[in-house]
């Protein structure tokens, strides 16, 4: 097994550095145009942050109880069985985590362009090489080449280094998430000390706002992305093996790390209705440059450039360094492929997996469909949550004699509001996405097909099921 290498302050700069990404530049607005109002805009952000940790507060129980490297996967096993524990393992290979990595490796790719001026084919080159895939339509992957193999660079070199060590990557996460935090704690202060804003625009409704049905599709799309940039939270568990005296770290950083990301995105946001009422939030294609702008004037375009870029490398390394442990768990309990499962001799890391998972998601960074893969991965996670919740009681019943050195608060009103909210979230999604297909807004339902590439896992399961009965035989 790994060492016990990472500390407080290493698992809950993961917490941290996983979820403080690209999301809380890019998504505010579009959630300021799904919702119309800067009320329900800061409501969103607390709704997400608070059952985002109430599904911390969940899994800081079984994390504490099972402090195992694989996080949920081997938790899933406890709870459902192996063929629930290997489709989520599938899922978070597939869909999950895998897709993070390369959804945020691009976007920092992209930022970090403004200063590099990468080369760039021209447009008839770039759409000379069409992969056409149904359900999902044309992907270019000669799009944006510079920026993409700046991307596949990002992922390689810091799988590099993952694979190297757990102690040097886990240092380039402590001092990472602490740029980032001070980072974006000096845009929140200039903004603010700017004077060049309004504190109405907090109150002010947008000129269109919604009502009745169109307000609660309104929400589940903007709960989307809010959830997309709290999700990572649950990366620490992944890591639970390597943590110095889990029982007491993993429940403290996870609800440190969250906790303090609630407070630090409810900020932003506000800072952003600060410089700009909602309606222009909506019209803003970058509205953190925006925002900037009208407070700190034309220099604006680097300081976001800069910022996303530091964010989203923290966030890029916190997910390589935790992802590859879920395929790590599935290879040593012979339910993957049993090279996974094996760890490097000098290094003590989990080598094999964390390159299978950086070569995945190179060549997702290459397919270029980032929004996709986005709100596929947000959806996909939350069902695998919901889930976690359900297991809490099952893990009550089935093992009450196991130690638990934290129990969740507010048991069992806790986890049976998550559960419900959940279940609301993932039915109201599919709803949501099928409405927009219908009506021509999406060209894909993309809850549908995350759900049927985790199906695709089936057939794995039992072809390796098969396999290790066979090796059992021998």
């Amino acid at each position: 097994m790994p060492n016990k290498t990472l500390g407080f302050w290493s698992a809950t700069s993961i917490v941290v550095g996983s979820i403080i990404g690209s999301g809380v530049f890019m998504k505010p607005a579009t959630m300021a145009a799904q919702l119309g109002s800067p009320v329900w805009l800061a409501i969103i952000w607390i709704i997400a942050g608070i059952f985002s940790l109430f599904g911390a507060l969940i899994y800081a129980e079984v994390g504490a109880m099972l402090p195992k490297t694989g996080g949920l996967y081997v938790y899933f096993r406890y709870m459902f069985g192996d063929f629930v524990a290997f489709l989520y393992g599938w899922a978070g290979f597939a869909v999950i985590n895998s897709a993070s990595v390369s959804a945020i490796a691009f976007v920092c790719a992209q930022y970090a362009d403004y200063f590099l001026h990468l080369p760039r084919l021209s447009a008839a080159a770039e759409r000379s090489w069409v992969w056409h895939i149904p359900l999902l339509g044309n992907l270019y992957p000669l799009q944006n080449l510079g920026v993409k193999a700046l991307a596949i660079v990002l992922i390689l070199v810091l799988t590099f280094v993952n694979y190297l060590s757990v102690r040097a990557s886990s240092a380039v996460q402590v001092v990472s998430t602490f740029i980032k935090v001070l980072v974006i704690a000096m845009l929140v202060f200039g903004i603010f000390c700017s004077g060049n804003g309004s504190f109405s625009h907090f109150v002010s409704p947008g000129v269109h706002p919604k009502h009745g049905w169109e307000l609660i599709g309104g929400i589940a799309a903007a709960l989307t992305g809010a959830f997309m940039a709290y999700d990572g939270w649950v990366n620490v568990t992944f890591v639970g093996g390597e943590i110095k005296s889990p029982q007491r770290n993993i429940p403290r950083s996870l609800l440190t790390g969250l906790i303090a990301c609630i407070i630090v995105y409810l900020l932003v946001n506000q800072a952003y209705l600060y410089a700009m009422p909602v309606d222009a939030m909506a019209a803003s294609p970058l509205v953190a440059s925006d925002a900037i702008a009208i407070a700190l004037g034309k220099t604006s375009g680097a300081i976001v450039a800069g910022m996303i870029v530091i964010c989203a490398f923290g966030a890029v390394n916190g997910n390589t360094l935790s992802i590859a442990r879920v395929t790590y768990a599935m290879g040593k309990d012979r339910l993957f492929f049993a090279w996974t499962g094996k760890e490097h001799p000098r290094f003590h890391t989990p080598g094999n997996a964390l390159w299978l998972h950086g070569v995945w998601a190179s060549l997702l960074v290459i397919s270029g469909s980032f929004d996709m893969l986005a709100d596929m991965f947000t959806f996909i996670a939350w069902i695998a949550y919901l889930f976690g919740a359900i297991g809490i009681f099952m893990l009550r019943k089935k093992m009450p004699g196991q130690p638990r050195p934290y129990k969740v608060w507010g048991y069992p009103v806790v986890p049976a509001v998550f559960i419900a909210f959940a279940a609301f979230y993932v039915v109201s999604t599919i709803w949501n996405d099928i409405n927009r297909y219908i009506t021509g807004e999406a060209p894909v339902v993309n809850s549908v097909l995350g759900l049927a590439i985790t199906a695709l896992g089936v057939p794995l399961y039992l072809y390796f099921r098969k396999k290790r009965s066979r090796k059992s035989e021998v």
